[in-house]
């Protein structure tokens, strides 16, 4: 990522909730609903994340008959597999494993 790619992600990552949606996305595929368990949120905001997210280019939707699964981008996922847990935006990284659960 690079120039304004780099900063929609930076500010779709600014904020802790979304950080815990990704480190849960990057496990496994999730719906609105199964995010907003785990994180004892409301659908509602985790919809309103979920979005932001989207938008700065960091998560994919699937649609499953009436359910959207959620996960995060096929690129973003190899590369962090490829540089060892390391998200790499460009202008900064974030180790997965240090993020908020």
């Amino acid at each position: 990522m690079t120039g304004l790619d780099c900063i929609a992600a930076l500010k779709a990552l600014g904020e802790e909730t979304r950080l815990r949606i990704l480190r849960l996305l990057f496990k496994e595929q999730m719906s609105v609903n199964e995010i907003a368990d785990r994180l004892k949120a409301s659908q509602y905001n985790v919809s309103k994340h979920l979005r932001i997210m989207r938008e700065a280019g960091l998560l994919e939707v699937e649609k499953q008959g009436k359910e959207r699964l959620y996960g995060v981008t096929r690129k973003l996922k190899s590369q962090v597999a490829a540089n060892n847990n390391v998200l790499d935006l460009g202008c900064c990284t974030f180790r997965l494993d240090k993020l908020p659960g």
